[in-house]
């Protein structure tokens, strides 16, 4: 069984609404493009880094529209190294409607989705699911998903679509690896799903030591 390791980039605040342009998503949302300014080497360089080894996309429909309009035009250009990897590798898009599949490689999954997720992973090693926030918070509350990559940026919007919004339950996941900041304060965090649910406890214990002067 392979991985479902999800790409996601938020503010402070964990809004992930169309961080890369200010035609991402428009209607309604003035800060399109808010990750633009605080790229750097150290930044880029963990965002390349974290699609090796990867053999599939899958991808809602907003997201892959936005690909799909730009990657297969990369080749040999500035980004030719992930432009080569995602013109080359099977993409699944999530999609009620009727989205363009001339993408070579794209398959459109069915209405079971949660199903149609557990069978892409099956049959494939390692499975990136980038931005897509209605179809992340899908994987969320089912539980379908093995690694969380999470950028957060040093700005607070106080606006717009929240990663965690409305599509999560309860559930513990683990670092897997020590967070790195890059010099504009972007940082990385790689979290792995772990078993069980959040416990809880009590901070007032005596063991504690909470409140106590001596």
């Amino acid at each position: 069984m392979g991985l479902i390791h999800i790409e996601l980039f938020a503010t402070l605040d964990l809004v992930g609404q169309a961080p890369g342009g200010p035609d991402e998503d428009p209607v309604g949302f003035r800060f399109g493009g808010w990750q633009a300014p605080l790229l750097d080497e150290v930044t880029g360089a963990q965002v390349g880094a974290a699609y090796e080894g990867t053999d599939a996309l899958l991808l809602g429909r907003r997201t892959y529209d936005i690909f799909a309009a730009y990657w297969p035009y990369q080749e040999g250009g500035e980004d030719n190294d992930i432009a080569t990897l995602f013109n080359s590798v099977p993409k699944y898009v999530a999609s009620r409607g009727r989205p363009d599949l001339s993408w070579s490689g794209t398959t459109q999954l069915g209405p079971d989705l949660a199903d149609a997720v557990r069978e892409i992973r099956d049959r494939h090693e390692h499975v990136k699911v980038v931005g897509s926030l209605n179809l992340v918070q899908t994987l969320l509350r089912e539980k379908l998903f093995d690694r969380l990559d999470l950028w957060v940026h040093p700005i607070v919007l106080g606006v717009g679509k929240k990663v965690f919004d409305g599509g999560a339950v309860p559930t513990n996941v683990t670092l897997l690896e020590p967070p790195v900041a890059g010099p504009k304060g972007v940082v990385f965090l790689r979290y792995g799903l772990a078993g069980g649910t959040p416990g809880t406890g009590d901070m007032s214990a005596p063991d504690r030591g909470v409140g106590r002067s001596d």
